[in-house]
């Protein structure tokens, strides 16, 4: 096997990484906590809930959206034909495979 193929499968493999998204919408004032919630999820978010209070959701106010991530690896992707040595032409891109935010809700009213 080829250092290459060897070096691109690892890559290929192993990279797992979490950076930082571009900053998701943010809550509207005029939205309720569960629209907030499910718009996020809508954007394919998963949504972690903290919340102050045990009021019931149509109660509770977003107070804060924050810490988007994503979590990405990379996978190759062959593209067709093959290269000048007869080995099938690919190219490894970054795919995000999830991502999450936090919404804090105050629920004490």
């Amino acid at each position: 096997m080829r250092p290459s193929l060897i070096l691109s499968t690892f890559v290929t493999c192993a990279a797992v990484t979490v950076t930082s998204l571009v900053a998701p919408a943010v809550a509207s004032a005029d939205q309720t906590a569960q629209e907030t919630i499910n718009q996020l999820q809508s954007e394919g978010f998963t949504v972690n809930v903290d919340r102050v209070g045990s009021g019931r959701i149509e109660n509770c106010v977003v107070t804060g959206v924050r810490n988007p991530q994503s979590q990405t690896r990379n996978v190759r992707d062959y593209y067709g034909g093959r290269d000048a040595n007869g080995d099938r032409k690919y190219r490894i891109v970054e795919v995000v495979v999830s991502k999450s935010i936090s919404v804090s809700l105050d629920c004490s009213t």
